[in-house]
């Protein structure tokens, strides 16, 4: 099993719609068994995939096994999680924790622990590598995640193989990468202390301490792009020049620091046009981009899009299953 977090400090970029439609092309054509952790109190993939039935339990009624279910014990001083309940996604064809507002509840406790050396410390920074070793019956455990550094994605970071950058098309999206090269160097630093510092590192009940967070790629996202002579898809003008300057910036941040250097894969996992209204299409059939049809509302020009749209998936899930069998 391999954990790969999808994070950017920067909203707005597209990260949930790549996470779970990513997930989805995996699970329908590349027969990966896939596992989305919803870890954004936002819930927007929990939103994305599941019908209201399934959101009332979540906001209404307090009833189903959700993320903040599972990190609640924890939070509490009462320990981990003895159980983990998933509800299937029939239309994305993975299985999933559902994401919980309330899981931003515990935001304060983890940046508390952070601070205090010690067991608890530890074993509250490592909630999500214990939960992930329970995972082992599924290839892929992806996490979709709210834009910030706070302690909540810090404890995802820290906890997962791999992570992958969704990049909008614009200098601040560039300029972002460099804040979460900065932050992870920091924390990776900082856990080094805290774990030398340990006289009884099993009090943890976390039997795997290593820090292997490892750049697995970045998707170029919501550019507008046109057909040149040739019929390829290229990006109008107005963003060449940023979409010219991410891999420099990308390889700068992350292959020396985080990557140990390995310089032979290539981090650009693919790229992503704007859609216009095929995203609000699958939102509204809570079905991934590439399998809308006519009864989701899809006439016209929208059958070329929605090929288009395999198209693009396949590439990219071409090029993330390469690069994690590359990587430890």
């Amino acid at each position: 099993m391999k954990s790969v977090a999808f994070f950017t400090n920067k909203g707005g970029v597209g990260k949930t719609t790549l996470t779970c439609n990513l997930a989805a092309f995996l699970a329908s054509q590349k027969k990966k068994k896939i596992l989305i952790v919803d870890a954004d109190p936002q819930t927007n993939a929990t939103q994305y995939m599941f019908e209201d039935n399934v959101l009332e339990e979540i906001y209404d009624k307090k009833t189903a096994f959700t993320i903040y279910t599972m990190a609640r014990p924890l939070s509490q001083g009462k320990g981990y999680s003895k159980s983990h309940e998933y509800r299937r996604s029939t239309n994305f064809g993975v299985d999933v924790l559902l994401g919980d507002p309330r899981l931003a509840l515990i935001e304060d406790v983890l940046a508390a622990d952070w601070n205090t050396s010690g067991v608890r410390g530890i074993r509250t920074t490592y909630m999500f590598r214990k939960f992930l070793l329970e995972c082992g019956n599924y290839d892929y455990v992806f996490f979709d995640m709210g834009p910030s550094l706070g302690s909540i994605n810090r404890a995802v970071l820290i906890g997962c193989d791999h992570f992958i950058i969704p990049l909008s098309t614009d200098i601040f999206s560039i300029r972002a990468t460099e804040n979460i090269s900065t932050w992870i160097k920091e924390w990776k630093s900082r856990l080094a202390l805290q774990l030398s510092s340990l006289d009884a590192p099993e009090e943890t009940e976390v039997s795997d301490l290593e820090f292997r967070l490892q750049l697995l790629g970045y998707v170029n996202q919501q550019y507008t792009a046109k057909k040149d002579s040739s019929g390829e898809r290229r990006a109008v003008k107005a963003y060449e020049k940023i979409l010219a300057e991410v891999p420099a910036a990308v390889e700068n941040g992350f292959t020396s620091s985080i990557n140990n250097g390995k310089k032979n894969l290539n981090l650009k996992l693919g790229a992503i046009p704007n859609l216009h209204s095929l995203v609000p299409m699958s939102q509204n059939s809570r079905k991934p981009i590439f399998d809308l049809k006519s009864s989701d509302g899809i006439v016209g020009a929208h059958f070329t899009k929605v090929r288009e749209a395999f198209d693009l998936y396949e590439s990219i899930a071409e090029n993330f299953i390469a690069n994690i069998e590359q990587l430890p």
